[in-house]
């Protein structure tokens, strides 16, 4: 039997507000344990929740990049469960009328674009932490996270494979830099997501029983979990098993999912509006405001990186995929450097050095790096010294043309001084020689190599090339 997979994300991102949701206290990240707190968040009798405006804000920024509905008229609600690190005994969240509905993003896949649909977004508050201890053992309540604002993104059922869930995840997670509403940091928590996974059999209309994939931090162990997942339900209703409504957690140290409860639907929650927060009004000019301030977006600047600099397409959607990466990106085509090679350097050069980490850790700065391609250009340095100076770029910082000048490293193109070194090779080789005037023109690069080596990389390749070529085959023209 053939089985389909139905994936949906559930994504909750913190937004990048100076203070919390309902109270002033900081958002600031890595603080000491329950500095960042106040009677407030902390749920104390008697207190009153202040919506931040900027919450609202940036929730409409990201309804407006998605091409959602703004619902002018939304609600708070109480969504209530007990869990130690919820001080309220519940979560001031949204329900039946959340702020934002029915938008959608478009992902590529293997060269095929496809939209998937957002069901809602809501905001909302976040919890609090537990540290557990395992040395006493001993778990610990940390309530600085409690009241953060979070963003929550639901998707439509709509995807079909963990490449495709990969994929919206990013995408929403460039979305929401782009913006400069959330940090998208994994690592810390502020940008986190649950999966809701079930498979059916190839041409059924109705859904299976799902589970739902947590603890996940990063896009690998987001792909492989529901990789896992997938798996896991093939093989169990295959053998005549029976899928379980569950939630379980992700385990990447031994790639297995636990289970960790049953899962809750709506009712369990017991939702009904927040009598201490009245329903929040929408001016339609304020949102027209918010639309005027919106950034390019991402598919957005792919289509003019290849229309404008003349990029493929696969390297255009790199370069966009982090607005900071773009941002430098364009910083380096203002330089006289070519667009295109600006783009290779980065994505070989500079990529793999940054080893995954964000373009904000590099030390070359977009005009050093024009500046070294710059050097190649003009034929001060060539291509195999400017790939030693970007090293010395990148652990130190300095300008590439001081480099080259400390170092001696311009490159030779006194032609006199090569043909002496180019005369004495093809002495020193009579039979290659030879084999490349019967017409082995790979030989080619066995002498340049050999100029190479002899004159410390320091030579013009294109110049040695046609020297040898006058020196071995005289006056004939090849």
């Amino acid at each position: 039997m053939e089985f389909e997979t139905v994936i949906g994300l559930e994504i909750h991102a913190q937004l990048k507000t100076a203070s919390k949701i309902f109270c002033g206290c900081s958002t600031e990240f890595g603080a000491p344990p329950n500095t960042q707190t106040c009677p407030v968040c902390q749920g104390m009798p008697g207190v009153l929740p202040v919506l931040n405006r900027k919450v609202v804000e940036f929730a409409i920024r990201m309804g407006l990049a998605t091409e959602s509905k703004i619902n002018r008229s939304n609600q708070f609600a109480r969504k209530n469960y007990f869990y130690p690190d919820l001080p309220k005994g519940y979560q001031t969240s949204q329900y039946d009328k959340p702020i934002i509905e029915h938008g959608q993003v478009e992902i590529e896949v293997n060269g095929e674009t496809k939209v998937i649909g957002i069901t809602r977004m809501h905001m909302e508050e976040d919890a609090g932490k537990l540290v557990h201890d395992e040395r006493e053992p001993v778990s610990y309540v940390d309530l600085n996270r409690t009241g953060t604002p979070l963003l929550e993104i639901v998707s439509e059922p709509d995807m079909r494979s963990p490449q495709e869930a990969t994929a919206y995840l990013k995408k929403i997670h460039a979305i929401l830099r782009y913006l400069d509403i959330c940090d998208g940091n994994m690592q810390e928590g502020s940008f986190r997501c649950d999966a809701n996974i079930s498979l059916r059999p190839v041409g059924q209309k109705e859904y299976g029983t799902r589970t739902e994939l947590k603890n996940m931090n990063s896009f690998r162990n987001v792909q492989a979990a529901l990789e896992y997942e997938i798996r896991r339900q093939r093989d169990l209703l295959l053998d005549g098993g029976k899928v379980v409504q569950q939630t379980l957690l992700w385990d990447p140290d031994t790639g297995r999912t636990e289970s960790m409860r049953g899962k809750e639907d709506a009712h369990d929650y017991r939702y009904f509006p927040c009598p201490d927060l009245v329903p929040v009004e929408i001016d339609e000019q304020w949102i027209e405001e918010i639309r005027t301030t919106l950034p390019e977006l991402p598919d957005a600047r792919k289509k003019r990186f290849i229309a404008e600099y003349g990029l493929p397409p696969y390297d255009a959607g790199i370069l966009t995929g982090e607005r900071e990466l773009a941002d430098y990106f364009e910083l380096a085509v203002k330089s006289e450097a070519d667009p295109k090679k600006i783009s290779n350097w980065i994505m070989t050069e500079l990529m793999r050095e940054l080893k995954g980490e964000g373009i904000g850790t590099c030390r070359i700065s977009a005009q050093q790096l024009a500046q070294l391609l710059l050097l190649i250009e003009r034929g001060t340095i060539s291509g195999k010294i400017a790939k030693g100076v970007f090293q010395i770029m990148f652990e130190t910082g300095k300008d590439p043309e001081v480099i080259v000048r400390e170092k001696n490293l311009v490159q030779v193109t006194d032609e006199g001084e090569i043909m002496t070194v180019v005369r004495q090779i093809v002495e020193q080789h009579p039979d290659q020689a030879r084999d490349l005037r019967e017409g082995k023109e790979k030989l080619i690069g066995f002498f340049v190599g050999q100029l190479m080596k002899q004159m410390k990389g320091k030579a013009n390749p294109a110049m040695a090339n046609e020297l040898f070529r006058k020196a071995i085959f005289g006056d004939e023209q090849q």
